[in-house]
């Protein structure tokens, strides 16, 4: 199971729009800006984006106070959460704080935009307060994104060990997680990727993937072996592992482009085709 931690990708596309695609400030009343953020979470999909769209032009003199209100005072607790993943999108020193603050908020989309935003912008001395939280955060979506907020800090004592130990025990779907994490920043889990890899279901893709992005070409005989053993569905993530390792490249990304081809062709092959998919789209990152 390939999980992406989508509140990163919303944290970080807000600072990227913030930086790119808008072109503010806007002069922007602070009536203007209340009364947008009272907006951010209208049904009307239009209206709440328009709603954005108002505070992040505005002046971050005026935005920042209004949106730090809102993160700790509206009533409503999915305008906190949009208020606090737009505030991600000015450089202002006191989000720092109000992530910190969120990491142990009751509301769960705060407490996953918190991890999201440092996984981003780690702060390796949060380490251990964010390990005391995996012993007991049980959230759908907040715990991935602790998990990776713990990887991008992996080298502080005891973070490796840890997600070592999680990759081994729990649900295969927060266990996937970590797995990817793993994978991502390249801690060094080698021979627990490579027992997980042995075992027939949706972490064998997930490990050969991460066997790969890690680079320790010591994995290239469990990939070989599944190669020769593992389910069909399963090839194109070895051969897309055995890529990432800089092993035959051209074979495998021939391989997979003739499978995706098939698979798109031919009903009935709906895993081989989003396995090929998802494999060339790691060798491409």
């Amino acid at each position: 199971m390939r999980q992406v931690a989508i509140v990163s990708l919303f944290v970080i596309g807000y600072s990227l729009v913030a930086a790119g695609q808008e072109r503010g400030p806007t002069p922007t009343s602070p009536e203007q800006i209340r009364q947008a953020i009272d907006k951010l979470g209208d049904f009307d999909y239009p209206t709440r984006m328009a709603a954005g769209r108002t505070v992040r032009r505005a002046p971050a003199a005026q935005a920042v106070p209004a949106l730090l209100q809102a993160v700790n005072e509206h009533p409503d607790g999915f305008i906190r959460f949009r208020a606090l993943a737009l505030l991600t999108g000015f450089s202002d020193p006191r989000t720092l704080d109000v992530m910190e603050a969120a990491m142990i908020s009751p509301n769960d989309r705060l407490r996953e935009v918190a991890f999201a935003y440092f996984e981003q912008n780690p702060r390796p001395a949060m380490a251990p307060k964010m390990l005391a939280a995996l012993e007991k955060e049980e959230g759908e979506f907040v715990r991935p994104a602790l998990v990776r907020a713990l990887a991008a800090i992996h080298k502080e004592p005891g973070v490796t060990a840890v997600l070592v130990r999680d990759a081994r025990r729990g649900v295969d779907f927060f266990r996937s997680t970590v797995i990817e994490a793993i994978g991502d920043y390249r801690i060094a889990a080698v021979p627990t990727l490579v027992e997980i890899s042995k075992l027939e279901g949706p972490l064998q893709d997930d490990a050969a993937i991460a066997l790969g992005k890690i680079g320790d070409k010591s994995a290239l005989g469990a990939l070989a072996a599944l190669q020769q053993s593992a389910p069909k569905e399963t090839q194109p993530a070895v051969a897309a592992a055995i890529c990432l390792l800089g092993t035959n490249c051209s074979a495998h990304i021939g391989y997979l482009a003739k499978t995706l081809s098939y698979a798109e062709t031919y009903p009935g092959y709906q895993d081989l085709l989003l396995g090929a998919a998802a494999g060339l789209g790691h060798i491409v990152r």
